[in-house]
């Protein structure tokens, strides 16, 4: 049965001046990114200091898979912009996985050093924000997995949604996910870790990071699968 949504690209009915100009807009934004992402990582690893404290392997960890893995996971499918964007669909299906592999190993070990710092110290567990939205974030990163398992072997599962049904659901839960992982990520700046150790305008500096390739990746998501009412003229 033929549908009456569509998933269209974005740019449709602008001039070809403004049409070039909002892809090299795009491919920026993209780029940038990429910078962001990796340079909010290598910066929380440089503060973290590794190897002074079992707490100071926490930061390192989850600032490698959410800022740097899970973004890079995402940005691969960008055709403006990205390392891979003459990569096979195929191939970037799974470096998508081989990075959201690496998101949960990192974060789980994250989890790890976390917990035995506190059983070292002997702290009670979750008792600020941003301790339940990780957990939360934690939790739906594994469920996001679990999804993805079933949009790669729908019919060794034997799912009965549609492909395209089911590689929707699959990026708007991923959406949902990457969102929330910046929200932790904004509400670990309020820590009294990260408090201590930047100040000032710098502080504000690491507060705002977060959010750009938030923004570029929802752009993303939503730009290659908001779905369009077909124009019949």
């Amino acid at each position: 049965m033929p549908s009456d949504v569509e998933y269209s690209p974005v740019g449709e009915g602008l001039g070809m001046r403004d049409f070039w100009l909002y892809v090299w807009l795009r491919r920026a934004a993209v780029i940038t990114a990429h910078v962001t992402g990796l340079g909010l990582t290598l910066s929380i690893c440089l503060l973290s200091r590794p190897g002074t404290s079992l707490f100071s392997w926490h930061p390192v960890c989850m600032s490698v898979a959410y800022c740097l893995c899970m973004t890079e996971g995402v940005l691969l499918f960008s055709a403006e912009g990205s390392p891979f964007c003459f990569v096979s669909r195929k191939g970037k299906v799974r470096l998508h996985w081989f990075c959201q592999a690496l998101v949960l190993i990192a974060a789980a070990t994250g989890l790890g050093f976390m917990v035995a710092s506190k059983n070292v110290s002997e702290l009670p567990h979750l008792l600020t924000w941003h301790s339940v939205l990780g957990v939360c974030t934690l939790a739906a990163t594994a469920l996001q997995a679990a999804c993805g398992v079933g949009l790669l072997f729908p019919k060794l599962l034997r799912l009965s949604s549609p492909p395209l049904r089911l590689k929707l659901y699959h990026a708007t839960c991923g959406l949902v996910v990457y969102l929330l992982a910046t929200v932790t990520v904004v509400s670990a700046m309020f820590s009294d870790w990260f408090q201590a150790t930047v100040k000032g305008l710098a502080w504000w500096a690491f507060l705002l990071l977060p959010l750009f390739p938030a923004l570029v990746v929802m752009n993303q998501i939503t730009n290659a699968y908001l779905p369009r009412k077909k124009v019949t003229s």
